[in-house]
């Protein structure tokens, strides 16, 4: 029999129909957590056998009959300040909000960022947050470089946070972003297929890396405008700087991007208002433009657009004026 043994342990008995399946994928059903919970559960050691043998292998197959009790710690308490900081709002709902995160904004505190983030704003904001990531990113199921800007959902309930946790896990959400970058593709659209690890020399980048992390871009050309490409991605996976690495591998670097493209300063051969519009980029021309899923709690479908910010329509508009 399933039960809480006290506040925070669950005791859970494999039955018949978990028999053979991967632990996490069995504790996920029994528990009612999300899958990405219970890995998290076990990487940090909250999982162990009735003889009290810790389990971390997510992999760990399971039989019927075995028993494991799973700690669940309690939630951080959030001691950060509220900051009223404007927001540009997609949709919210007592379970989720949408945000057209500005280009500048930190999505959570870290080092370095103790204020001015998104989370600070959303404290201001909402009267709760999901607290499942503790004090530091409270609501934070995903997020976009700084410098990116464009649509990001944050959930507000926690079982909101679980649902959309899973669907991040599962690749169960479709987001395309939209990207300028210099040079032609061999190419009108793509599955770039590449493994991404950290760049062995400069811990702060991302690189291409046959022992990385599986990482799949579906990239399509939207417009050649001259010397420049527009394109359309849609992310299968979510690591780190994604795009901007697989497009930098493509000899395709995204304008204004000052880790994965050289410095770039267009010459007197582009036109004005292409170059005035080039050289006023203060970040890599990248936006989440859409993003579609089913909400995590109604199940009702939802989709949604982030209009482009003023210094990313006074690019796309000046290359179409001199290359459209």
């Amino acid at each position: 029999m399933n039960k809480p043994t006290t506040d925070n342990i669950l005791s859970f008995s494999i039955d018949e129909a978990q028999d053979g399946k991967r632990i996490d994928a069995a504790l996920t059903s029994l528990s009612g957590l999300s899958r990405n919970h219970i890995q998290q559960l076990l990487k940090s050691g909250q999982v162990r056998n009735t003889s009290g043998k810790v389990t971390k292998q997510a992999s760990l197959r399971v039989f019927e009959g075995d028993a494991y009790l799973v700690h669940i710690p309690p939630l951080e308490t959030l001691n950060l300040e509220p900051e009223d900081i404007p927001l540009d709002i997609l949709y919210e709902d007592e379970h989720i909000i949408i945000v057209n995160k500005a280009a500048g904004m930190v999505v959570h505190p870290a080092h370095g960022h103790d204020r001015g983030t998104l989370v600070h704003a959303l404290l201001h904001h909402c009267d709760s947050l999901s607290g499942i990531n503790g004090m530091q990113r409270p609501g934070i199921v995903h997020r976009l470089d700084k410098d990116t800007s464009g649509s990001l959902v944050v959930a507000k309930s926690e079982m909101a946070h679980r649902q959309l946790s899973d669907m991040f896990a599962e690749h169960n959400l479709k987001r395309q972003y939209i990207a300028w970058s210099r040079g032609t593709p061999r190419w009108q659209q793509m599955s770039i297929e590449l493994p991404i690890a950290r760049h062995p020399q400069h811990r702060q980048k991302m690189a291409v890396n046959p022992n990385g992390k599986e990482a799949i871009t579906h990239a399509r050309v939207e417009q050649l405008l001259g010397p420049f490409t527009q394109l359309r991605l849609t992310l299968h996976t979510g690591r780190t700087h994604q795009i901007r690495v697989h497009l930098s591998h493509e000899h395709l670097p995204i304008l204004g991007d000052p880790v994965y493209a050289r410095s770039y300063n267009p010459g007197s051969n582009i036109p004005q208002p292409s170059h005035g519009a080039i050289l006023a980029l203060k970040r890599q021309a990248l936006h989440a433009e859409l993003l579609e899923f089913e909400h995590p709690i109604s199940g009702e479908a939802l989709s949604f657009r982030a209009p482009l910010p003023d210094d990313l329509k006074l690019l796309s508009n000046s290359l179409k004026e001199n290359y459209g």
